[in-house]
């Protein structure tokens, strides 16, 4: 009998065969549904749950929804037979050793580990590669819940000291503090409210420079805009009332900044944005003059990315998409910084350059091809060196280090390949397998495809299809097909026990490439943004077509998965299209697309969305809004709406405000539910423990609405 066949026989076996059974009819807890309409650009607009956008932690009404619509998907759930023997499996499989690729700081080695189920992996240190590993910080030590996480971390120079960035229930902000890597004593340095921000190091080791924003008012930090961000300077040894303003503009609030110093400590070079896309206005300060000299302004504009890979004395090296939409490397001569005498480094390709490192004297650079990893190296000239080898189809991530070191590690993956890790001599090219992930999972048992089909356009999408070995094509293979498509993001392959799980269960686990990811480079992201948006919602729908046609599967078995940007797709999606599948699990999704830029980050997404204030736009956002465009009377599939109570990036109230109105326009017996996790956030940082019980939820929720195991 095959594993998949097995994990059924487990499901299955003593636990009854409920899993085809009709469900009862269920009592939804009663929504106050109000009246308020509003005009925007001529057009009115219902917003009968505005209600469901005040902070849970301030409202006892919207608490009391949250509680109610919690205690029903709790009871729905645990009437499942088959969750606890699903939960059994995952926990079977995430507990295994999972060791990070290492970096080399001052004269030691540092990874991160987990022992298997430790809700967060620990930082170790070693002076050898083989040699004894001692605990630098354990973050399941800072909550009794596991919900305080360890986020960036940024060594000076000579490693002798380590800063890092904690946050709280999910939270998007940080407090940074610095540890000394041989004592492991913290420092008094503490640093907060900081947010999307950076941290580099002097070469002296002295201090560093960082963003942050103002305090939020208070009990508005996790909903009010964050505005009015600065780059700053923090002496050791000093509070952070006393940190210096490198750089503000408080004539453009909306201005985010981000600084990097080269690694012979020269240069800071540090960039302003206005959103997500990557496109930025680039400032170089010489640190060898006072902090308090105005920059270079290097580029004056927002047309293009610029980012910085390393400096050599005063010739600064970039990648980016000037002229290039598929990137290239530019260096700039800080001696004569004019655009007229740039120089071209490595040229454009056909690949998308995703990012680019120096190490060991060599220019490393990562492309995509066809959404699977492509890493070349080039001298500083631009002379290419060779290409590193991979042992299939899959991601490698790393390749850190510094310019006088010569060996690199990085972590080759696939979605049904477990992580291995390698080190990389840049000099002669030997790579050496350092560590292999050990899984209770055998992946000679299944296979990843990458198929192509066409898009309503005629536009070819790429789709990843992993699944078992001989598998029939007899549309019933119960299938999860999950999509991203935006903010430049690609979905490239990579392990995960949810979807080993999902393949061992007998699943089919798809991928779709959409536009508006980073796939194949900047036009490729545009094609998906603003009044583009329908064609990421087309890529999914055929992707779904195409999947029923090949008969991997039917409309009954067929779930649709995706998270934050991806929870709106699959939001719009279900909405344009309720008649195409079996079940959706939107995640902490963007389902109101008329107010998202109105909370914390949603200011930026108006690079991928377009703003709501501006009436051309508004009139694509309000075509395909999820939370706008359910219709009363209509039969929606089988739906879980996964959020989380202190999500500060994607605020649950989009979450709330779309399951309450699914719930009012559905028509049938299909459960429509929202899960509503407690301190946890966006996802980064989630204790091990409930993410193997939110998966366990949603499988046990596939299970049965897909009835799989039939």
């Amino acid at each position: 009998m095959k594993r998949g066949n097995m994990f059924a026989a487990l499901v299955l076996g003593g636990l009854g065969m409920s899993v085809g059974l009709a469900d009862s009819t269920i009592h939804y807890p009663e929504t106050k549904r109000g009246d308020l309409v509003e005009t925007l650009h001529g057009t009115p607009v219902a917003d009968p749950y505005r209600w469901l956008e005040d902070d849970v932690r301030k409202s006892p009404e919207v608490r009391n929804w949250v509680d109610a619509q919690s205690k029903l998907t709790a009871d729905y759930l645990k009437a499942i037979p088959q969750r606890e023997a699903i939960q059994k499996k995952l926990t079977e499989l995430w507990n295994y050793e999972k060791i990070g690729v290492p970096s080399k700081h001052g004269d030691r080695y540092y990874f991160f580990k987990n022992d298997g189920l430790q809700n967060q992996s620990v930082f170790y240190s070693q002076e050898k590669l083989d040699g004894p590993a001692k605990v630098l910080m354990d973050p399941n030590t800072w909550s009794k819940d596991g919900t305080v996480a360890l986020g960036s971390i940024s060594f000076s120079d000579d490693g002798k000291l380590v800063a890092y960035a904690a946050s709280e229930a999910g939270s998007d902000w940080t407090t940074w503090k610095v540890k000394d890597t041989a004592t492991g004593k913290n420092l008094d340095d503490e640093l907060k409210w900081v947010k999307f921000s950076g941290l580099a190091w002097t070469k002296d080791g002295k201090g560093f420079f960082y963003s942050r924003f103002d305090e939020p008012k208070k009990d508005a930090q996790f909903q009010s805009l964050n505005l009015n961000q600065k780059l700053m300077f923090h002496k050791l040894g000093t509070t952070q009332a006393e940190d210096v303003i490198v750089y503000q503009r408080s004539d453009q609030p909306t201005w985010s900044f981000y600084g990097n110093i080269t690694d012979d400590g020269k240069w800071l070079v540090f960039t302003a944005r206005t959103g997500t896309d990557a496109r930025n206005r680039l400032y170089v300060k010489d640190l060898s003059k006072p902090l308090t000299d105005a920059p270079v302004e290097v580029v004056d504009n927002f047309d293009n990315e610029y980012t910085l890979v390393e400096g050599m004395a005063t010739v600064l090296y970039f990648k980016t998409d000037l002229k290039a939409p598929n990137g290239r490397v530019i260096a700039i001569d800080m001696a004569n910084p004019g655009r007229d005498n740039w120089k071209e480094i490595i040229p454009e390709t056909k690949e998308a350059l995703r990012g680019v490192g120096f190490v060991g004297g060599h220019l490393i650079a990562s492309y995509l091809k066809d959404a699977k990893t492509q890493v070349k190296l080039f001298d500083p000239a631009g002379k290419f060196v060779r290409e590193v080898v991979f042992p299939g189809i899959g991601t490698a991530t790393g390749f850190d280090g510094k310019p006088s070191e010569t060996e690199t590690f990085y972590s080759f993956s696939g979605y049904a390949t477990p992580p291995t890790i390698y080190r990389y001599d840049v000099k002669t090219g030997e790579t050496k397998l350092l560590r292999q992930a050990k899984v209770k999972f055998d992946p000679s048992l299944y296979e990843t495809k990458q198929v192509f089909y066409p898009s309503r356009d005629g536009t070819k999408i790429p789709m990843f299809i992993t699944a078992k070995k001989g598998i029939k094509l007899d549309g019933n293979n119960p299938t999860l097909l999950y999509g991203y498509g935006g903010f430049n993001i690609p979905m490239t392959p990579a392990f995960s026990i949810p979807i080993a799980t999902w393949i061992d269960m007998g699943g089919v686990y798809a991928v779709a490439n959409l536009r508006g990811g980073g796939e194949y480079g900047k036009d490729w992201h545009k094609a998906g943004t603003k009044e583009r948006k329908q064609n990421v919602f087309d890529d999914f729908i055929t992707a779904a077509e195409y999947l029923i046609a090949e008969k991997y599967t039917s409309t009954p078995k067929l779930a649709i998965r995706g998270g934050s940007n991806g929870g709106l797709l699959v939001g719009a999606c279900m909405a344009q299209r309720p008649d195409l599948y079996g079940a959706c699990l939107p995640h902490v999704g963007v389902m109101d697309m008329l107010r998202f830029h109105k909370f914390t980050a949603g200011r930026y997404w108006v690079d991928d969305y377009g703003s709501p204030d501006k009436a051309e736009e508004f009139a694509s956002l309000v075509k395909y809004s999820p939370y706008h465009n359910l219709k009363p009377g209509t039969k929606y599939p089988p739906t879980m709406v996964i959020t989380a109570d202190t999500d500060d990036r994607v605020v649950p109230g989009h979450s709330f405000k779309f399951a309450a109105q699914l719930q009012y326009c559905h028509k049938g017996d299909a459960p429509v539910l929202a899960r509503i996790e407690t301190r946890a956030g966006h996802g980064a940082g989630k204790p091990t423990a409930k993410l193997i019980e939110e998966v366990a939820d949603e499988y046990a929720f596939l299970w049965k609405v897909l009835k799989m195991g039939e």
